[in-house]
C-alpha cells in the first residue's frame, strides 16, 4: 500500500485508441486516440478538477480510471497497484469497495425496473456484504443524500432529476470508498439543483474524507469543487495548476479563452460558451504540430509543426505551449 504522501491515483502516459470501423462490412476506417500521453496524480484528501471541451477525452480518462477500459498505453495506479486485472494481484472487491463513480445522467445510470434501494445494494453485493448490513447502510446514505429510506422502495421514475442524482450519489458512496470519480455528474441539471447538489458533494466529501476526480466541461462549476484543476485538449492535458492560479494567472491560450467564457465562481450561473475560432478538429486527423494552433490567436510558425511538451513555468504551475519555452 502507498504512503500518505504519494497519489491515490496516478496516470502514468496514459493513451486509449479505439478503432473506428463503417459500412456494412465493417471496414476500418481509422484509428482515434481519445486519450494521448496523459500524466496526471490526484492526492489524498483533494478534489482535482479535469475540464475541456465535449470530445477531448475527459470520460474515457473516467472510464479507464475506474476500470471500464483498458488503457492501450501507460498505466493506471491507486493506491500504488496497478488497476489492470490480474496485474496488481488485487481483486475486484477491493477496488469496487474503495473506488467509486457517478456518471452523468441520472435518467439513464439507473436502472428503471429496479428499486433505488436495491440499486444503491448493488455495490454492497459486489463486495458480499451480508442482507442485514446493506440495508442499514442504503438507510444511511439515503438520509445523509437528503432523501429518506422510504424513499428505498420506490423506482427512478418517481423522482426528480435531482433527486436521482442524489440516489446516484449515494449508490457511489454507500461502500464508503476512497476515491469518487465525478464524470459530468451535474450536467444534466437545471443550474439551481446543480449548485445544490455540488454543495451536498462538498459535505459529504467533508463527512466522509473523500477524495474527487471530478470532471466537467463547464470551468465555472470545476473552479468551485477544485483544489487543482487540469485542462484537456484533443486527448492531452494542455495546462495543470492549483485553482487560484489557475483562475489568476492562466497560461495557455485555451484556458484563457474558457475563463473569458464563464463566471468562475457562480454553479448557479448558465456557462456561456467560450468564443474560439472553428470547432475542435477531427480526431481522426489531428492538426500536425501544437493541436491547439488552427483555433490559437497566438500561435507561431513553430507551432504548425513542433508539438510542445508539457514542461512546468512556475512551481507546480505546467502548461503545454511553445509560447513558455
Amino acid at each position: 500500500m502507498s504512503s500518505a504522501s504519494s497519489p491515490l491515483l496516478d496516470f502514468r502516459d496514459v493513451s486509449r485508441s479505439f478503432t473506428v470501423r463503417q459500412g456494412v462490412l465493417g471496414r476500418v476506417r481509422g484509428e482515434v486516440r481519445a486519450v494521448d500521453g496523459v500524466s496526471l496524480s490526484v492526492r489524498r484528501g483533494e478534489t482535482l478538477g479535469l475540464v475541456g471541451e465535449s470530445g477531448c477525452g475527459k470520460s474515457t480518462l473516467a472510464r479507464m480510471a475506474v476500470r471500464l477500459l483498458p488503457p492501450t498505453g501507460g498505466e493506471i495506479l491507486f493506491d500504488g497497484e496497478s488497476v489492470l486485472p490480474g496485474v496488481s494481484g488485487r481483486n475486484d472487491t477491493w477496488y469496487s469497495r474503495r473506488l467509486q463513480m457517478i456518471f452523468q445522467d441520472p435518467f439513464s445510470s439507473l436502472n428503471p425496473r429496479l428499486r433505488i434501494g436495491t440499486s444503491i445494494a448493488e455495490p454492497l453485493m459486489a463486495i458480499g456484504a451480508p442482507s442485514a448490513e446493506r440495508q442499514e447502510r442504503v438507510g444511511e446514505i439515503l438520509r445523509r443524500v437528503g432523501l429518506q429510506p422510504g424513499h428505498a422502495g420506490r423506482y427512478p421514475h418517481e423522482f426528480s432529476g435531482g433527486q436521482r442524482q442524489r440516489v446516484a450519489i449515494a449508490r457511489a458512496l454507500v461502500t464508503r470508498p476512497e476515491l469518487v470519480v465525478c464524470d459530468e455528474a451535474v450536467s444534466a441539471l437545471d443550474a439551481s439543483v446543480q449548485a445544490q447538489v455540488l454543495n451536498l458533494l462538498k459535505e459529504v466529501q467533508a463527512d466522509f474524507g473523500l477524495t474527487y476526480f471530478f470532471i466537467s466541461h463547464d470551468l465555472s462549476v470545476v473552479g468551485y469543487m477544485s483544489d487543482r484543476v487540469a485542462v484537456m485538449y484533443l486527448g492531452r492535458i494542455v495546462e495543470q495548476a492549483d485553482r487560484n492560479t489557475l483562475f489568476g494567472s492562466a497560461a495557455h491560450p485555451y484556458t484563457k479563452a474558457l475563463l473569458a467564457a464563464a463566471p468562475v465562481h457562480d454553479p448557479a450561473k448558465r456557462h456561456i460558451r467560450a468564443f474560439l475560432p472553428g470547432e475542435l478538429p477531427s480526431p481522426f486527423s489531428p492538426p500536425a504540430g501544437c493541436a491547439f494552433h488552427p483555433r490559437c490567436p497566438q500561435a507561431m510558425p513553430r507551432c504548425r509543426e513542433e508539438a510542445p511538451e508539457l514542461r512546468e513555468i512556475a512551481p507546480d504551475h505546467l502548461a503545454r505551449c511553445h509560447l513558455y519555452g
